[in-house]
């Protein structure tokens, strides 16, 4: 279960695979891709190439041309790992890679990036997401780091701007007093809902994220109710706050996203053992979205 997010390499709801997969022959491998990803994406590689805003080393890439690259990366990764491997290409600017695991398949999303990944990295990708190798996750962070100006730093037209203003909370407001009364006004970042996800079951939700390129906050719009109390969403925008004083760091192999110093500090927000209760006792309800 993942409440908040890990770091730009960000693992979702999780089980390993069935050992049985393994044997599968390669040509019973299926994968499948999410075309609406790549539409988009298309469209803004145009959109930098008219505005002479693309980076040197990326060329214009055409939908079936993003399309063929992401169905050899696919298959590369089918292939690697003997199970389904269903890959959906983004243009995130937070998340660079983020999975599902189940008995049947792989779900994956990869930044665009990785369309050009090198045969190591590739492999780290399959031993990371596919496998659970959570040293790999190093090898997946150098390359991030490796291809930032690939990274967008602005938001899309289609990308709704942040509203902090909600039915039953005001975002901003809560901001301000955790800033004052906690962080001496130090904190520089903006804040608001973000979007409604589509209807469906899951098992995990992101309650939060801070986008370090952007030093802005998005809280899950499921904790604008009447039901959640207002601690429980200031101790959300406390937690996203801190992100921004203790950002991830790497350790013995590792990417740690929450450092000591981060969990001290998130313990000296006053009801912190009462938020963590309500959480535990109320997942269900913030599922339902």
């Amino acid at each position: 279960m993942h409440l908040f997010p890990r770091s730009p390499v960000r693992e979702g709801a999780a089980s390993l695979p069935a050992r049985n997969r393994a044997a599968e022959s390669s040509n019973r491998l299926a994968t499948a891709l999410r075309e609406e990803a790549l539409v988009p994406l298309a469209e803004n590689f145009h959109q930098e190439v008219a505005s002479g805003d693309m980076q040197p080393h990326v060329s214009v890439a055409t939908r079936e041309e993003l399309w063929a690259r992401a169905e050899a990366l696919a298959y590369r990764l089918s292939a690697e790992l003997r199970m389904p491997v269903r890959l959906a290409v983004t243009d995130n600017r937070s998340t660079m890679v983020s999975f599902r695991r189940s008995a049947n398949a792989l779900q994956l999303r990869l930044h665009h990036m990785f369309l050009d990944a090198p045969e190591p990295v590739v492999r780290a990708v399959a031993d990371y997401a596919g496998r659970g190798n959570r040293l790999a996750g190093g090898v997946l962070d150098d390359y991030i780091r490796g291809q930032q100006p690939r990274i967008r730093q602005e938001r899309h037209s289609a990308e709704a701007d942040l509203d902090p203003r909600g039915r039953c909370f005001d975002l901003q407001v809560l901001f301000d007093e955790l800033n004052v009364t906690y962080f001496q006004k130090g904190i520089q970042a903006r804040i608001g809902w973000g979007r409604m996800p589509p209807r469906r079951r899951r098992k995990s939700i992101r309650l939060g994220v801070y986008d370090h390129q952007t030093r802005e906050i998005r809280i899950h719009p499921a904790l604008d109710r009447a039901e959640v109390p207002s601690y429980f969403v200031e101790f959300i925008i406390f937690h996203e706050m801190l992100h921004q004083l203790f950002p991830s760091s790497n350790g013995n192999g590792r990417r740690v996203h929450h450092p000591r110093a981060f969990r001290d500090r998130e313990k000296a927000f006053p009801l912190y053992a009462a938020a963590l209760r309500w959480e535990r006792e109320n997942l269900n309800l913030l599922l339902r979205g």
